[in-house]
């Protein structure tokens, strides 16, 4: 039936979003930052950009017929005087045969374009495709509350088991890389956007994917399910090296720790602590740091590779002694290992190669001298509710301070971490 009332708000409301819509595009404006899933760098994330784009082309076109129909409809019987108002109703087509048959199989149709690739990439996104499984590179990677544990199966230490690392994931370009997820906790998501879809990592369940980056590249990745109170900074990164470049990464991470030479020792000695640059703010409470570090820098792959190599120039022997001193004295070692030096604890992140990595706190801030005094004196400020600090720094049960360090003592620390290349 006709009706005066009829507005124009939702036509107006449709032209406004379209208008929208073209001028982000004319501005240049796409989704393109580091965990973009429209930016993809390899196969896994390539197919299911495919299967989205497809569900989009079709949703689309659906909404511009239905939306055409709603606006023919409301312009063409729109009630425009008081005698149109009070006039018949045009002719229905309720219950028209010919009419509904249609409807009922265009819709079927839209879910069959859907369904075909949704099915075909389900299968392929599963696991290592059977042609590429002969070559295809096995890691092992652990969610932790709030951090993520990698492990390297297939390179074997001599009496101390497969290769860890913590956070960084080191991976060969080019080449098919199956991830066996797990969990020593809660329920974590392990999640790539540019290489992969996220998958869970259940307790007590083996779950898998697999990715491939396409060239070198360093990208960001982070947990996408709920696990507690920072579950949103518990990040991490996958770096993708040439296969000469991997190579000569796994003969240096299965070294064990670096000794710093007395010999080694510069003229100028380590920057005093006075020259950080602190992130906390006064006043500020804990978890008030949580958009993390803001100088991270524009070509991370490049900083990245620069910080494998030591800088002997820049250390003070002295003070690495002392750091290396205090981190067995304030039982660092229970929750944290460093091969060849001390600690077997697993609470925490393997910190044997620590100074080569470009992040620490599992992703939150850049992995400075500025930036790691920050994070041992205070870890409670960027990641509440984390071990370090409960359980470690703190009783969680009595709130008794266990650990107290000074000032001169994390710069020591810091000092002694930095050089563990």
């Amino acid at each position: 039936m006709r009706h005066a009332s009829v507005s124009r708000k939702p036509a107006r409301f449709l032209c406004a979003f379209l208008l929208l819509v073209w001028l982000a595009l004319l501005t240049g404006c796409w989704l393109d930052g580091p965990q973009s899933t429209f930016d993809v760098k390899g196969p896994v994330a390539r197919a299911q950009l495919n299967v989205f784009m497809v569900t989009v082309y079709v949703t689309a076109f659906i909404f511009v017929v239905v939306g055409s129909v709603l606006a023919f409809a409301t312009l063409k019987f729109k009630a425009r005087t008081t005698a149109d108002d009070q006039a018949e109703p045009p002719p229905q087509s309720h219950g028209n045969f010919l009419v509904e048959i249609g409807l009922v199989s265009a819709s079927v149709l839209c879910l069959v374009i859907i369904a075909i690739p949704t099915l075909r990439n389900i299968w392929f996104t599963y696991d290592v495709p059977e042609e590429q499984r002969t070559g295809a590179y096995e890691i092992t990677a652990t969610g932790y509350q709030w951090w993520f544990r990698f492990e390297y199966p297939g390179e074997q230490i001599n009496g101390v088991g497969p290769l860890v690392t913590g956070n960084e994931l080191v991976i060969p370009a080019g080449r098919p890389v199956r991830i066996n997820l797990r969990t020593v906790d809660v329920i974590h998501s392990f999640w790539v956007p540019k290489l992969a879809g996220k998958v869970d990592m259940i307790p007590n369940r083996a779950n898998h994917l697999w990715l491939r980056a396409d060239e070198p590249g360093y990208f960001h990745g982070q947990c996408a399910e709920f696990c507690g109170d920072s579950h949103a900074i518990m990040r991490f990164r996958v770096i993708a090296l040439p296969a000469t470049e991997f190579a000569a990464w796994l003969a240096n991470q299965e070294q064990p720790a670096r000794v710093v030479s007395p010999a080694a020792a510069s003229a100028s000695g380590d920057r005093p602590h006075a020259v950080f640059a602190s992130l906390k703010t006064s006043g500020g409470g804990a978890g008030d740091a949580l958009s993390g570090s803001p100088e991270f820098d524009a070509n991370p792959y490049a900083a990245w590779r620069e910080r494998q190599v030591a800088d002997p120039a820049h250390e003070n022997p002295a003070l690495i002694a002392e750091g290396r001193r205090l981190f067995q004295e304030k039982t660092c070692i229970a929750c944290h290992t460093i091969r060849g030096h001390e600690g077997v604890g697993v609470t925490g992140p393997d910190l044997t190669h620590v100074g080569a990595r470009t992040t620490i706190a599992a992703g939150v801030l850049e992995n400075t001298p500025a930036r790691m005094h920050d994070w041992i004196a205070d870890p409670n400020h960027f990641k509440p509710g984390n071990k370090m600090y409960n359980g470690g720094y703190t009783d969680p049960e009595s709130g008794q301070r266990l650990v107290n360090l000074n000032d001169t003592e994390v710069n020591a620390l810091v000092a002694y971490l930095q050089s563990l290349k």
